[in-house]
């Protein structure tokens, strides 16, 4: 990327914006927010709060023009070898497809299966809600452990906890991932065997911490009264491993699909989402496939100038490789939105956290950022000091709903106003001068004015967007997580990287195995280095 001529031509440009502050960019031009806002299905996304004028926006564009982003894009939808060290296409947009135009994966129309799993999981759905599935004493399931990890656990649940508005009295649902046997003990001591579901979510059948938990949650099961035989009335598998899924007790007829060409940070739209359609129903998981397939088409056919995640992922290029940011701040101002840092986090970090080119030359460029956050009002009252008046600039993202299900229309004025504030705020921010005429507006004597202004004053400049969504619905839910997908993936084709491989979580859990060998089978190794050595041996002597 560094070779570019539009990268070069936006490093001139830098030069000209540094210049300028947000505040006096607004004043300049009355029309900022109409120039620099994109509205598509029930999301608006107002990046006026950026470091941009018009012309950084027609040389981002140029940027991803050179990039061949626009012909890339379609590539990933029509199935080609976008996962190139896999070898493997990128298709969990074909899982929320709403027409029936075939996508062929090895020859094969793969629409036809995704059909067949939906209709599955939707009669499951159905099965257990009207009781007809039944526990071993014949008791309906009043709760669902899901197990799985990653990608496998972190979708299904923030969407769970996200739609909270929309889920079923019954059943419940429970989420372990932590092979930390504490969350998986505390969780059982609180299930009645008789009325829980078992869900494992691993595509291999094979994830350790995964089958670690599902083995214990097994033999609770055994030791709490069910037979072997009755195993599969309370486990059912969503894996491709069809011959492990069943030595472990599941019935092939309990075993939803996993398909190789889709990632697990991209999976909740598969089988994946089944604990989802569980919680909020069968007929809003189709409304949250709608969203997302809507967004698809968006970031599939709008012009790039006028779509949402490319220009959310030019945005990220600017901030990240002209002007230096290391990191991108979440911020839902919205309880059930609570846990979308962390799967956004995932998403982005595991997709571009990488160090070299799809054809494997060491980058000389910055890629993805670190990504954080937690929940607007609290945030504001524990990092936002630092975002203000720190040195060091965090771009942020804010994303709020305008309408909630809940009749305290007080409160959620207020937690409107906060967002909106706090984005103002970060972009206009307060001279020493404004803050000095605060205090002797207040009653302040000059000479402790003066001494107190430059405390009080913010540079401000601070980039940021809002994220609106008219209503936190199923399917506004699929639009956003759909839109941060793309966003990821624009962002990767752009910085020449396979945005779809994750070699790096691989290496820590390749050599866990001969750290738990040593361990559970109490071997001595002069195999490790002299830190691990010692930190086992102190680990055994316990």
């Amino acid at each position: 990327m560094n070779k570019s001529q539009a990268l070069l031509a936006l490093q001139a440009h830098k030069l000209s914006v540094e210049t300028r502050h947000l505040k006096q960019m607004f004043e300049n031009d009355p029309k900022r927010f109409e120039k620099f806002s994109i509205t598509n299905g029930g999301i608006t996304l107002d990046y006026s709060k950026n470091r941009t004028s018009d012309t950084t926006i027609r040389l981002l564009l140029a940027l991803a023009e050179e990039a061949g982003l626009k012909h890339k894009i379609e590539d990933m939808f029509i199935g080609c070898t976008v996962n190139t060290t896999e070898n493997r296409p990128v298709l969990h947009t074909a899982l929320r497809q709403r027409s029936n135009s075939s996508i062929e994966v090895e020859g094969k129309d793969i629409i036809p299966e995704i059909s067949e799993a939906l209709a599955k999981m939707e009669q499951f759905c159905d099965d257990v809600h009207s009781g007809k599935l039944r526990g071993f004493k014949g008791k309906p399931f009043t709760d669902i452990l899901c197990l799985g990890i990653g990608g496998s656990f972190l979708g299904p649940k923030i969407v769970v906890q996200a739609l909270k508005q929309y889920r079923r009295k019954n059943p419940k649902l429970h989420f372990v991932a932590n092979v930390d046997g504490c969350h998986l003990y505390d969780v059982l001591s609180e299930l009645n065997v008789e009325t829980t579901l078992v869900v494992v979510a691993s595509k291999s059948f094979a994830t350790e911490e995964t089958m670690l938990n599902a083995r214990t949650t097994r033999n609770w099961l055994l030791e709490s009264g069910l037979k072997e035989s009755e195993l599969n009335q309370h486990i059912v598998a969503i894996s491709s491993n069809i011959k492990l899924a069943t030595e472990f007790g599941v019935e092939p007829d309990n075993i939803f699909p996993m398909w190789d060409w889709v990632g697990g940070r991209y999976s909740l739209w598969s089988a994946i989402g089944l604990p989802i359609a569980l919680a909020i129903g069968f007929d809003n998981f189709e409304q949250l496939l709608l969203g997302a397939s809507e967004m698809d088409e968006h970031f599939r056919h709008a012009p790039l100038e006028q779509n949402m995640p490319v220009i959310m992922a030019l945005l990220g290029v600017w901030n990240i490789n002209l002007w230096g940011s290391t990191s991108h701040c979440i911020i839902p101002y919205c309880h059930y939105l609570r846990g979308l840092p962390a799967h956004i986090q995932q998403l982005d970090m595991e997709s571009n956290g990488k160090s070299v080119t799809k054809d494997g030359q060491q980058l000389d460029y910055l890629t993805g950022p670190a990504i954080w956050g937690s929940e607007g009002v609290n945030s504001q009252h524990a990092f936002f000091q630092q975002i203000h008046q720190s040195n060091i600039v965090y771009p942020v993202d804010f994303i709020i709903p305008l309408r909630v299900n809940n009749s305290f229309q007080e409160h959620q004025d207020m937690l409107v106003s906060h967002c909106f504030a706090q984005s103002q705020a970060l972009m206009q921010g307060k001279t020493v001068d404004e803050a000095y005429q605060e205090l002797i507006d207040s009653g302040m004597d000059e000479k402790q004015s003066r001494e107190l202004a430059p405390h009080k004053s913010m540079e401000g400049n601070k980039p940021n967007n809002v994220i609106m969504l008219e209503e936190l619905s199923p399917k506004n839910m699929g639009a956003l997580l759909a839109l941060y997908e793309h966003k990821v993936v624009a962002q990767g084709i752009i910085w020449n990287i396979n945005s779809f491989d994750q070699w790096g979580v691989e290496l820590g859990k390749q050599l866990s195995k001969p750290v738990y060998q040593c361990i559970s089978e109490g071997l001595v190794s002069d195999g490790f280095d002299c830190s691990t050595q010692s930190l086992i041996e102190k680990y055994m002597k316990k």
